[in-house]
């Protein structure tokens, strides 16, 4: 398997109520997250936002208001996490996007990826995820959410 490169995406699922889709990891069972993962070589942030966003939760990123935040997380890849990246890679680049849907929908969840998910009121979302960039990324809500 090659070495993903040290640059990914958080996409906060949301609905204009700010409800917010959390998806329990298959790898680490208890842990809940929006969807995340590592950018592919020659992909564009909106696009790997967008596959994403599909291969984890069966959404079409397209039909919806997808919107990147401009906020850019550094962080020290989880030891137990490291051996996915090339040799001597500490850090990712985390780059935050936000999409927002008119109301809940049904997802198709990747087993391989995740075993459950949950839709939660945006307060109970950011207490109930495990990264430190995601709650920050949930508490923006009020202030990103469009009310047209």
């Amino acid at each position: 398997m090659p070495y993903k490169l040290p640059v990914s995406v958080l996409v906060v699922i949301y609905t204009s109520a700010m409800e917010v889709l959390l998806l329990e990891r298959a790898d680490f069972p208890g842990y809940w997250q929006s969807v995340t993962g590592s950018q592919d070589k020659n992909e564009n942030l909106r696009e790997t936002a967008i596959r994403e966003v599909s291969e984890e939760t069966g959404l079409d990123a397209t039909r919806h208001v997808l919107t990147d935040w401009q906020v850019q997380n550094v962080y020290d890849i989880y030891p137990k996490w490291k051996y996915r990246y090339p040799p001597g890679t500490t850090h990712n680049t985390e780059h935050v996007f936000g999409l927002e849907l008119s109301g809940v929908l049904p997802v198709q969840l990747s087993p391989r990826e995740h075993l459950s998910h949950i839709w939660l009121p945006w307060r109970e979302a950011a207490e109930k995820v495990f990264s430190p960039s995601n709650r920050a990324a949930i508490l923006q809500l009020p202030e990103r959410v469009s009310h047209a």
